[in-house]
């Protein structure tokens, strides 16, 4: 008897540690589904793998991590470092940083697409599918709205989160930061995206450096009209940040403060921010940058 009161007393407590387990689990999903703020970093390189997973692990708050997949480098390559990365941030991969969106015919880059989502898709949490699409750099526009539109249709077809991001260069006071007027970022998103991306994509970032723009700095109002404006144009994505960062070394803990704490009054925006030179600029964790961005985060 006292054998059998011993079993059932253990059967309880497994069951009530099973559902405790569930009710924190729930909870847990509750507040990732209804976090409106997102920070993210870049990663252009997976080098020292467990450093930067030391790095991010240590941070304050959980990250995502936007991974840069290099050119002419096979998916499999990534699919460890990805694994071992996931287990203390989100990931978000970048199909093709926009650089090298230009060295793929149409035929390379639906090839290129496939591997990666065949062979990372369980590992990626957003595909990154496309990058400062509307840069004069990328290529004839059509050709590049063509890349960009079977990415997506790739990505949906697949169950996957999307994400896009464009090159923010038509602001009021400048006339420098495009070559031709049809690829400033807001006409170039109306007339050569797709109706039915516009309104799937999960996330639209815009990305933005300073320096490559005559050093303007954009007003919080500017930045609120802006995103509203893109929400207009994307009516059902979340908007932010896709790549903030400066090369100069006196002005990064500035500039990381500032982006990062931006209080956009606009609906669905999240941040994410992606500071490009985290590789460099936070790991190790040792690094002046990381006791910046772990700061922000405390907040």
């Amino acid at each position: 008897m006292n054998m059998v009161k011993l079993l059932l007393f253990i059967i309880v407590i497994c069951l009530l540690m099973v559902l405790l387990w569930n009710i924190k689990r729930a909870n847990f999903t509750k507040i990732e589904h209804n976090q409106t703020k997102l920070y993210g970093v870049t990663l252009d390189s997976i080098k020292e793998i467990e450093s930067t997973i030391e790095a991010l692990d240590s941070l304050s708050k959980r990250v995502m991590v936007r991974v840069v997949f290099d050119e002419n480098i096979s998916a499999k390559s990534y699919k460890e470092p990805l694994q071992k990365l996931k287990r203390v941030s989100s990931v978000m991969g970048e199909l093709f940083d926009s650089e090298y969106l230009p060295h793929y015919s149409f035929k390379a880059y639906k090839k290129r697409v496939n591997e990666y989502l065949d062979v990372l898709g369980d590992v990626v949490d957003v595909w990154e599918i496309g990058n400062e699409v509307n840069g004069e750099w990328t290529g004839e526009p059509s050709d590049v709205a063509k890349k960009v539109a079977y990415a997506y249709s790739a990505v949906k077809k697949r169950g996957y989160k999307s994400a896009l991001t464009l090159y923010y260069n038509d602001y009021s006071y400048n006339d420098g930061c495009w070559a031709k007027a049809e690829e400033k970022m807001r006409p170039w998103a109306k007339k050569y995206l797709d109706k039915e991306l516009k309104e799937g994509v999960e996330y639209l970032f815009i990305s933005y450096y300073e320096e490559d723009c005559d050093n303007y700095r954009p007003t919080k109002l500017e930045w609120e009209r802006l995103f509203k404006e893109l929400g207009k144009i994307f009516p059902n994505s979340k908007l932010g940040f896709g790549e903030v960062g400066t090369s100069n070394p006196s002005k990064k803990a500035e500039y990381l403060k500032r982006y990062y704490t931006l209080d956009i009054n606009a609906s669905r925006y999240v941040g994410g921010y992606f500071w490009w030179y985290a590789k460099e600029d936070m790991v190790p964790k040792s690094k002046p940058l990381w006791g910046v961005l772990d700061e922000v985060l405390k907040r």
